[in-house]
């Protein structure tokens, strides 16, 4: 990192610019978003670019990242990228809101998240996890795909947890659907870099905005039931149907509803799934931490079922989880734009900066992670957590607006892992492992078939 510097006199040609080219950046992000991280981000703490008109920041120092997400959180917002990517599907939800908008949503749902309800909800995944290992069983040993596998399990989960069942949501479609909405973000990116309109023709627009059409009216009808049938439910429907916010006593429009069930069956769901399908291909290349974790598994059950009071004392369990997502975070990279000029170490950001955070090369750096490439559990053991920097490890993003269900996906995650690896046996069917794709999520670039058979 440069050293610290009169702000006074602090320039552009201060800045360690790096050059991008246009062209080759426009492909990367529409094939593959990772691929359009400068290379350099993996070694060095912070990097500065200018491809169109603003001033582009990768920041990969955990000091300089809790300085602008923490420190700075109130110069930075969501930004046009997220807008546009995000915002047709997710409208003014939780993820994409800013300013007092955001911060009344966030307090309404915050109780939902409280750790004694996560904990009255232990069971609900412990039974839905078994739903799954029973349909395994039912069908035999062969090959599956377990991407989505893991997500229909997650769905099933937030679906029951969150919406107290859902009221016959067609969960088949709704996930192609999220796929397909995804598939297309690629282009929204790259087009709202080089500022084209948002009307601007691209592949996958018309299927991307099918999908969030169903999705929303699926939604729509939950919401529009359960304000026909008033039950006293302690679900999150239940909670943003009757939210007030605090300054002006004004509830949730039927939009504003869907925005945020929108956000958290989509994202809640996802992001998990993924952190579960990667976690279970490396444990198949990984046989001794697999050992390891079983061992503690059959320990803390005493060979019984897995109760809701065990998920809590498989530490190991969430160790693994945990090194999954450091190499393959759900949510790989984390963008703002700078609402107005601030300092951040020795430099000074004008108004509207882009900045880039980006986890997957944050969680991979080679100044933060020894062997950063290698699989390694006990990188997250009590002891090794509390040596490293906060913001070393992100999987659920950092400062105010880190996820709200962060507790709930880990929970989710260790029930689910310590009811069907215990009883399963899962090998990878390829050799090696797919190269991660970004749609907005980090997917397997090819499906992740696993052959599955009973222990």
């Amino acid at each position: 990192m440069n050293a610290p510097v009169d702000q006074a006199s602090l320039s552009e040609a201060s800045y360690p610019l790096i050059h991008r080219s246009l062209p080759r950046l426009f492909l990367s992000l529409i094939r593959n978003p990772l691929d359009a991280l400068p290379p350099e981000i993996f070694s060095q703490p912070v990097l500065f670019t200018r491809v169109t008109s603003a001033l582009t920041v990768y920041l990969a120092d955990p000091a300089l990242i809790h300085e602008a997400l923490v420190k700075n959180a109130n110069c930075l917002g969501k930004g046009e990228n997220v807008r546009r990517a995000l915002g047709p599907a997710l409208g003014q939800g939780l993820l994409t809101a800013d300013g007092p908008h955001w911060k009344w949503q966030r307090q309404s749902v915050a109780g939902a998240f409280r750790h004694d309800k996560l904990l009255d909800l232990q069971p609900a995944m412990i039974s839905i996890a078994e739903r799954t290992r029973d349909r395994w069983l039912a069908q035999g040993a062969g090959r599956l795909d377990i991407g989505h596998e893991m997500m229909r399990t997650t769905f099933d989960i937030i679906v029951e947890t969150m919406m107290s069942g859902g009221h016959g949501i067609d969960v088949e479609r709704v996930e192609r659907s999220i796929t397909d909405y995804l598939k297309a973000s690629g282009w929204t990116f790259a087009l709202g870099v080089i500022g084209a309109p948002e009307w601007t023709p691209h592949p996958g627009r018309r299927k991307a905005k099918s999908a969030t059409a169903f999705l929303r009216e699926s939604l729509a009808s939950v919401v529009a039931t359960r304000r026909l049938e008033p039950v006293e439910r302690h679900d999150l429907v239940s909670m943003l149907l009757s939210a007030t916010d605090p300054e002006t006593g004004r509830r949730m429009n039927d939009e504003e509803v869907i925005d945020n069930l929108m956000t958290f069956i989509t994202a809640g769901h996802e992001t998990t799934a993924l952190g579960l399908a990667w976690t279970m291909h490396l444990l198949a290349r990984h046989p001794d931490c697999e050992r390891k974790m079983l061992d503690e598994i059959e320990t803390v059950t005493e060979g019984g079922p897995l109760l809701a009071e065990h998920v809590a004392k498989l530490v190991y369990t969430k160790q693994v989880f945990s090194e999954a997502m450091r190499l393959y975070p759900p949510a790989p990279i984390i963008t703002r734009t700078a609402l107005e000029e601030f300092t951040l170490g020795p430099y000074r950001i004008p108004r509207d900066t882009v900045f880039f955070i980006p986890i997957y090369a944050v969680h991979r750096h080679s100044l933060i992670w020894e062997e950063p490439d290698r699989f390694d559990p006990d990188r997250f053991a009590p002891q090794a957590v509390k040596s490293r920097h906060r913001y070393a490890y992100m999987p659920f993003g950092a400062g105010p607006r880190v996820c709200i269900g962060n507790a709930f996906a880990l929970m989710e995650a260790v029930a689910i892992l310590a009811v069907l690896m215990r009883q399963f046996k899962l090998d990878n069917v390829k050799h090696g492992s797919p190269k991660p794709l970004m749609k907005v999520t980090l997917r397997p670039g090819e499906p992740l078939y696993m052959n599955v058979s009973e222990r």
